[in-house]
């Protein structure tokens, strides 16, 4: 390990436990990188036919920013535009260049930071950098990642993390509420979500939100029987015979960090009592989070478990799987779409709730039971296996929750956010 590299290990341990200077260091980089990124700005002139395109801080290719670039590929309006993606790991994605007027760039490289300088529009499904500051005529698109179950920005309390306090936190929404253009919001309940969390009003942002269904959400109307048999093909899926495929996406845990590693997850599942149990009829497709940094030792669960946490869609791992076992993430916001049984699996619900996050409804509308122990989670999959029924409790939830996911939303957000002169000052 490189000094410098062991130098900025110490000062995070540091500043982890020592709030004031924490608080001191992190006003100074922000102030340091601010000025460099602005420095001679004025002179780079603005490309309004370049988009700049990020999904989840570079980890993968995905989600809404996924689903709109693709939407565009395909409009003749946009023939003459150029898109930049950036990635963490580039060299994984270079596919991408094969589409027209398209290129991938290294996150946090000279490159990338002159393309979000230069282009017209940045659209991500995170907050950009801080220090990032759009210029008048820069349209920051923020399309965020999911319907909120759990709280959010300004509505924590008392909710501090490994590495921020909740004016830490709050500071950082502010950032992002003075920067964005517009923020794509799934459904009437997530866009009164999202003001509050954002703190929209007070910044007189509360329009900027484009009202529309997620984008990325369209494909789960619009795949094909090819495309699904092709994702069981990548997956390795092909052998499993007629066994049930179970996606199990938890969430990550605030009070879970290990220095220099990052959030990490401890997997509290007895994976050897599933696969006693369940192991001849199902198999297991497990997504960590993608804030969780810790890798996943299944070796010993070959042909049940299968580790799909750096696959880079989502989505496909929705289409293939016959059922979701979650806990407090907002997968199974967009899973309800699939009209397939969803359990929550939910070990630490009174911590959860009382110390580290809180919810923004009320379980009891939650399309599926709530379990705790092993033995419970055993016997919901078993049982919605052979009598899983659409019933008024989830159409319910699809209704007040779904009802703009029709597979066409990538289309009006960008007749929104490209087009509707009433959008524009």
């Amino acid at each position: 390990m490189s000094i410098k590299k062991k130098l900025k290990l110490l000062i995070k341990g540091y500043a982890k436990n020592h709030k004031t200077f924490r608080k001191f260091a992190k006003v100074i980089n922000y102030k340091y990188k601010t000025a460099k990124y602005l420095k001679g700005i004025e002179n780079i002139k603005t490309d309004k036919k370049l988009i700049y395109f990020n999904s989840f801080k570079g980890k993968n290719y995905s989600d809404s920013p996924r689903a709109i670039y693709e939407a565009m590929l395909k409009d003749e309006r946009f023939e003459d535009y150029r898109f930049v993606w950036t990635f963490d790991n580039p060299e994984e994605y270079v596919f991408l260049n094969e589409n027209k007027n398209t290129d991938v760039v290294k996150r946090l490289s000279e490159g990338e930071i002159r393309v979000i300088k230069t282009a017209g529009y940045w659209i991500t499904n995170y907050r950009m950098l801080d220090f990032y500051i759009p210029k008048k005529d820069q349209v920051y698109v923020q399309c965020w990642h999911g319907t909120p179950l759990k709280r959010l920005g300004f509505d924590l309390r008392n909710s501090a993390n490994a590495m921020n306090s909740d004016e830490e936190i709050y500071e950082k929404y502010v950032r992002d509420t003075e920067r964005f253009k517009y923020f794509i919001s799934p459904s009437k309940w997530a866009t009164s979500k999202f003001i509050s969390a954002w703190n929209m009003e007070l910044y007189g942002k509360e329009n900027c939100v484009i009202e529309e269904g997620y984008p990325r959400n369209d494909r789960l109307f619009t795949v094909s029987d090819s495309e699904i048999k092709n994702i069981k093909s990548k997956l390795n899926l092909n052998k499993i015979g007629n066994k049930k495929i179970i996606l199990y996406a938890p969430t990550w845990r605030d009070n879970q960090y290990t220095k220099g590693v990052g959030y990490t997850y401890k997997t509290e599942v007895n994976f050897d009592l599933l696969q006693k149990e369940m192991g001849n009829d199902f198999i297991i497709l497990f997504r960590a989070h993608y804030l969780v940094a810790n890798e996943f030792d299944f070796k010993k669960y070959e042909g049940f478990i299968f580790d799909v946490s750096k696959y880079s869609d989502i989505n496909d791992l929705y289409l293939v799987s016959d059922m979701l076992i979650t806990d407090y993430s907002s997968v199974f916001f967009d899973y309800a779409n699939l009209k397939r049984p969803i359990i929550y699996y939910m070990y630490d619900f009174e911590q959860y709730r009382d110390e580290l996050r809180g919810f923004y409804l009320s379980l009891d509308e939650l399309p599926g039971p709530i379990v705790k122990t092993e033995e419970e989670l055993i016997a919901q999959v078993k049982h919605l296996t052979d009598n899983f029924v659409l019933d008024e409790k989830y159409i319910t939830f699809g209704n007040k929750f779904n009802y703009l996911d029709d597979g066409n939303a990538s289309e009006r957000v960008i007749e929104r956010i490209f087009f509707d002169e009433k959008d524009f000052d």
